[in-house]
């Protein structure tokens, strides 16, 4: 039992239920989805951040393959919150856009809303022009299900954002 809690080992499992080969016709993405996962809370719990964020990342992959956009959502967010402490602004921005795409497939504009959001505060110091473009789209996703007052604390993030950009580029 000690060997199948090694992440590196799972990882690897993983992979190769995802390859095809002579033998194998069919990926097994519900096996492999189950290893990923496995293996991403077992990178964290080491605080290997840049592994966990990978096994996320292929997790989220893994729930897409098999049709649970919900899930894959959940572990984007994962892989964007790792990606934040990693200091990786690009992917956090990917990462999170990625799970708000993936909420919309399943119909909740809400958490959609939501993922864009925590990508806009995760990354209003570090790149505050695409964290203004990200609350924006935030506010829209809310606007086109017609919950536009649920957008309110979404524009005055943005908005004191951009005063603050200003008064930066004023001085």
């Amino acid at each position: 039992m000690a060997g199948s809690s090694d992440p590196d080992k799972l990882m690897s499992k993983a992979d190769k239920l995802t390859k095809l080969s002579f033998t194998r016709w069919n990926a097994d993405w519900k096996s492999a989805t189950s290893l990923y996962e496995q293996a991403a809370i077992a990178y964290r719990f080491r605080k290997d951040n840049e592994k966990a964020k990978d096994a996320f990342e292929k997790a989220s992959k893994g729930q897409e393959m098999i049709s649970s956009p919900w899930d894959a959502a959940k572990h984007m967010e994962s892989a964007a919150a790792l990606a934040k402490e990693l200091g990786r602004w690009n992917e956090v921005s990917d990462f999170y856009h990625r799970a708000s795409e993936l909420y919309r497939e399943c119909g909740r504009p809400q958490p959609a809303s939501d993922a864009l959001a925590k990508g806009a505060s995760a990354l209003e110091e570090k790149s505050p022009e695409e964290a203004i473009k990200m609350y924006d789209e935030a506010c829209s996703v809310l606007e086109e299900d017609g919950k536009e007052q649920m957008a309110f604390d979404l524009y005055r993030a943005a908005a004191a954002l951009y005063i603050k950009m200003e008064n930066i580029a004023s001085n």
